[in-house]
C-alpha cells in the first residue's frame, strides 16, 4: 500500500525553485531499482518443483498427451519468469517518468520512507500473462475445440480486469467504484459460460431438498459474478505490506496446481480432467510471472503492484475456479480473505469511520510495525501476538495463508465420501 504521488502534483512555486532537470541529473534523483531477490526465488522454486512433477510423473498416472500440454505450458511459463524479470526494470523508468510512484508508509520517519517507489508494476505481469496463454492456444488447441470458446472468453475477463486495474491506478477510482469493476470484467465469461449450472447436493442434505442435483439456472450466473467480484477485491484489500499481495497468490496458485494435478490423476472422467488441466495452463503462466514480481516486490519493495495486480491475480484465480467447476475449493483456499472481509465489513459498509489507509502504525525508533483498531486481518494479528516488523509479519501472514490451504486438503480428504 502506497501513498501515491503524480509528478503533475507538483506546485507552481516548487517548479520554479527547481533547476533545469539534464538527463543526469535526472538520473541521480531517479537511481535504478534494486535488483530482484534471485535466490529467495530459485531455493522456493527448487523445493515445489520436486513435490509438483513427482506427483506429476511418478505419483498419478496420466495421460501423456495431457503431461505433453502440461509440460509445454509450463516451458512457455518459465521463460515467462525471466521475461518479466527483464521487463519490470525497464517498465519502472516509464511509469517513474509519468509520476507513477509512492512512498512507504510502513517506513515513514526512515531513509526508505523517502524513496520513490515505481508504481502499478503488475501492468507488466498482466501483458506476460497475456501473450505466453494467447501463445498457448497454438500448441494444444486446434479450431474445433470445445474448450477454445471458454479459454478465450476467459482471457478476455482478464484482459478486460487489467485494463480496469490499471485505470483505476491512474485515475485512483473510489473504493465503491472498485467493488463494480470485476461485475463489468467478468461479462465475456458469463456470456460465453455454456457449461452446467447444477450443484451437487451435499449427501446430508438430499433428504431435505429432495435431489440429488439442482439446476440453479440464471442463479448460478449470479453467483459465478459474485465469486469474480469477491476473488478480486479480497486480494486488493488484503494488502498493506510489502510482498503480501503477491505472496498470497503464490500460495494459492501453489494450492491450485496441487488440487488440480491431485483430480486429474483420481478421475476416469475425461471431461473432468480437461476441465482441471485447463485450470492448470491458466495458473503455471500466473504463477511464473507473480514469481517474478515478488523477486522485487518483497521486503524491502523495489516497486508496487498496484490495484492492476490484485485485480488481474483476483480474476485469473475466479476464472478458473469457475471453469475448473471447484468454486467451493477455491473459497476454502481464500479462508484468510474471508476473514478479512468479514473484519474489514463494518467499516466497508460505512458502519464505522474507514480511513483511507487502513494500515498498522509504524514506530520509527523500534522499526516495528503496531496493530490499529482498523478491520483488517494485518491488524488483528499484531493485535493478538504483538509488534512485529514488516518482513516478520508478512512471512507469518503467509504461512497463515499457506496453513488455510492446507486445512482446505485436509477437509477434502476426511468429507470424501460423505459429504458429496
Amino acid at each position: 500500500m502506497a501513498a501515491r504521488k503524480r509528478a503533475s502534483a507538483t506546485t507552481a512555486t516548487d517548479t520554479k525553485q527547481s533547476p533545469p532537470q539534464t538527463q543526469e541529473t535526472t538520473s541521480q534523483i531517479e537511481p535504478p531499482i534494486a535488483p530482484p531477490k534471485k535466490g529467495l526465488i530459485f531455493i522456493f522454486c527448487g523445493f515445489f518443483s520436486i513435490a509438483y512433477f513427482y506427483l506429476l510423473f511418478q505419483h498419478y498416472k496420466i495421460e501423456q498427451d495431457l503431461k505433453r500440454s502440461i509440460l509445454i505450458n509450463a516451458s512457455l511459463s518459465v521463460s515467462g519468469f525471466f521475461l518479466t524479470q527483464r521487463m519490470i526494470p525497464v517498465a519502472s523508468r516509464y511509469v517513474l517518468k509519468r509520476g507513477l510512484f509512492g512512498f512507504d508508509i510502513n517506513k515513514k520517519g526512515t531513509p526508505q520512507g523517502t524513496v520513490k517507489v515505481p508504481e502499478s508494476l503488475g501492468i507488466v505481469v498482466g501483458i506476460v500473462f497475456l501473450v505466453l496463454t494467447i501463445l498457448f492456444q497454438y500448441f494444444n488447441f486446434t479450431a474445433d475445440s470445445n474448450w477454445l470458446v471458454e479459454y478465450n472468453a476467459a482471457l478476455a475477463s482478464i484482459c478486460f480486469m487489467i485494463l480496469l486495474g490499471f485505470i483505476d491506478d491512474v485515475l485512483d477510482v473510489p473504493w465503491r467504484v472498485k467493488l463494480l469493476l470485476p461485475s463489468i470484467a467478468a461479462l465475456p465469461l458469463l456470456m460465453a459460460y455454456a457449461g452446467h449450472t447444477t450443484i451437487i447436493i451435499p449427501k446430508p442434505l438430499v433428504s431435505y431438498v429432495g435431489q440429488e442435483v439442482l439446476d440453479l439456472g440464471w442463479v448460478y450466473k449470479l453467483y459465478m459474478g459474485l465469486l469474480a467480484v469477491f476473488c478480486t477485491n479480497s486480494i486488493n484489500i488484503h494488502a498493506g505490506l510489502n510482498g503480501l499481495e503477491v505472496g498470497q497468490t503464490v500460495v494459492i496458485a501453489l494450492a491450485i496446481l496441487i488440487h488440480n494435478l491431485m483430480q486429474i490423476g483420481a478421475s476416469s472422467d475425461p471431461e473432468y480432467k480437461q476441465a482441471h488441466a485447463f485450470s492448470i495452463y491458466l495458473v503455471q503462466p500466473l504463477l511464473a510471472t507473480s514469481l517474478a514480481l515478488l523477486s522485487y516486490n518483497w521486503y524491502p519493495s523495489s516497486v508496487f503492484v498496484g490495484d492492476t495486480y490484485t485485480y488481474f491475480a483476483g480474476m485469473t484465480m475466479a476464472v478458473v475456479g469457475i471453469l475448473g467447476h471447484y468454486s467451493e475449493t477455491l473459497l476454502i483456499f481464500f479462508l484468510p480473505q474471508v476473514l478479512n472481509f468479514l473484519l474489514s465489513l463494518p467499516q466497508l459498509s460505512g458502519y464505522v469511520k474507514c480511513p483511507r489507509h487502513r494500515l498498522p502504525r509504524f514506530n520509527p525508533e523500534t522499526g516495528l510495525l503496531i496493530g490499529t483498531r482498523d478491520g483488517t486481518l494485518v491488524n488483528f494479528y499484531l493485535r493478538i501476538f504483538g509488534p512485529k516488523s514488516e518482513k516478520s509479519l508478512c512471512a507469518h501472514l503467509l504461512l497463515v495463508q499457506a496453513l488455510g490451504c492446507c486445512f482446505c486438503f485436509m477437509l477434502r480428504y476426511f468429507l470424501a465420501g460423505w459429504y458429496k
